[in-house]
């Protein structure tokens, strides 16, 4: 399993990766290891301002659909449209192709309460 040093974690098994003004988020492989055959993922939110900890779409495997929720506040600005037709991408590179959305943080981004690569490893007893 892969734990990228360069990106941060939420305990809700987010990863975000930061690139100028605009944050990348997805799902960790830990996450998508244990959710399965990922075969849908619905993100209504676009264009959207969310405060950090609100959903911002869903995930569904099987036999189970998951919420996704925002690690920091911002407006969600872009979608990966290649998810629609080929979801099994966030299985295959969660940290590459399988990124889900990207944000503008809020002025206000608490960027502080993300985890290291290390710590999220403890929460997930690795």
């Amino acid at each position: 399993m892969k734990f990228p040093e360069e990106l941060k974690y939420t305990k809700e098994h987010e990863w975000i990766r930061v690139e100028g003004d605009v944050v990348y988020i997805g799902i960790t492989d830990y996450a998508q290891d244990q959710l399965g055959d990922i075969v849908f993922i619905d993100v209504p939110t676009l264009d959207e301002t969310l405060e950090a900890g609100e959903i911002f779409g869903t995930i569904e495997v099987v036999k189970t659909v998951s919420d996704l929720f925002l690690p920091i506040s911002g407006t969600v600005i872009e979608v990966n449209d290649t998810l629609e037709d080929e979801p099994e991408q966030v299985n295959e590179d969660p940290y590459g192709k399988g990124w889900i959305i990207k944000v503008e943080p809020s002025e206000d981004a608490d960027f502080d309460v993300l985890l290291s690569a290390e710590e999220y490893k403890e929460v997930i007893n690795q």
